[in-house]
C-alpha cells in the first residue's frame, strides 16, 4: 500500500500526493516538477541545473548536478506539496492505496462531503 496526502480548498476537487521517493524526480529534475505545477521549485532547479556547470570546474560541477538531483528525488514530492500549499490547498487527510484511483476512492468513502466538489471538477473541461 501506498500513502497519499489528500490537499483540499473550497469548491475543487481534492489534489493526492503521494509520499516518499520520486524516481521521476531524480531522472527528469526540473521538468518532472514543472509536470506537477511546482512551478517557482523547477525554476530554481533548472537555474542550478545551468549554474553549476558555469560556476564551477568539472570536477565539482557534476557532483553538484548529480547532488541536486539525488535531493529533488528525496523532496521532489514536498515540493509539490509546498506549491499546492501555496495555491491555497490545505493538507487535510492521509489516505493509502495500491494507486492513486483507490486512494482517491477511499477518501471520497470518508468524506462524502468531497463528492461533489470532486465530480464538479471532473465535469468541467
Amino acid at each position: 500500500m501506498k500513502i497519499w496526502t489528500a490537499h483540499e480548498k473550497p469548491h475543487a476537487s481534492p489534489i493526492l500526493v503521494r509520499e516518499g521517493f520520486s524516481f521521476g524526480a531524480l531522472l527528469f529534475g526540473p521538468l518532472w516538477l514543472a509536470a506537477h505545477r511546482a512551478w517557482l521549485p523547477a525554476a530554481v532547479a533548472f537555474a542550478l541545473t545551468i549554474l553549476f556547470p558555469l560556476l564551477f570546474n568539472p570536477p565539482a560541477s557534476p557532483i553538484l548536478v548529480l547532488g541536486l538531483m539525488i535531493l529533488l528525488g528525496l523532496s521532489g514530492r514536498d515540493l509539490v506539496r509546498w506549491s499546492i500549499a501555496r495555491r491555497g490547498y490545505l493538507e487535510a487527510n492521509v489516505v493509502t492505496g495500491r494507486n492513486q484511483e483507490e486512494a482517491r476512492s477511499r477518501l471520497l468513502v470518508a468524506r462524502p462531503d468531497l463528492v461533489e466538489s470532486s465530480m464538479a471538477a471532473e465535469a468541467a473541461p
